[in-house]
């Protein structure tokens, strides 16, 4: 997983059917969908790390970096069965920036906020999925090393 880009590995555990969800909720084929969760994931990680870099959010999201780099490894499949369910810290902080997230790519793509915002509450779970597979992969590491790459904002 680690080789593999974070929208990548999001896109792997979104798995066909939510994809196809994903584009029905859209309108659009397989690839208008794939298109909506890059931008949607890249989004959602630059709100993360902007959070992180911010004093009011610092201390959440260490501490939610830290409760999923010290959980167990999450059962494959997790995001499939509503993985915000026992998600915990970071499941609280996904929630909070999902909303700006999709407002952020409704913008940018021209799709009405409301449906970028119905497709975000799909990804949200698999996002949380991805990234406590990614911190149980890199124990000690800081949510730069979770998400990988540079800031994209």
């Amino acid at each position: 997983m680690s080789d593999e880009s974070f929208e990548q590995d999001v896109l792997n555990e979104l798995g066909d059917d939510q994809l196809q969800e994903i584009a029905g909720v859209l309108g659009t084929d397989g690839d208008g969908a794939r298109r909506l969760v890059s931008d949607s994931v890249s989004e959602l990680s630059g709100e993360l790390r902007s959070a992180a870099a911010e004093p009011a959010g610092a201390d959440e999201v260490r501490a939610a970096v830290t409760e999923v780099s010290t959980a167990e490894p999450p059962l494959q499949g997790v995001a499939a069965f509503g993985g915000l369910v026992g998600g915990g810290l970071m499941a609280g902080v996904l929630a909070k920036l999902a909303k700006p997230a999709a407002n952020a790519v409704a913008k940018k793509t021209g799709i009405p906020a409301p449906t970028v915002n119905r497709a975000v509450e799909i990804l949200v779970p698999v996002v949380l999925a991805v990234i406590t597979k990614r911190a149980a992969t890199k124990k000690g590491g800081g949510l730069g090393d979770i998400l990988g790459g540079g800031t994209k904002k």
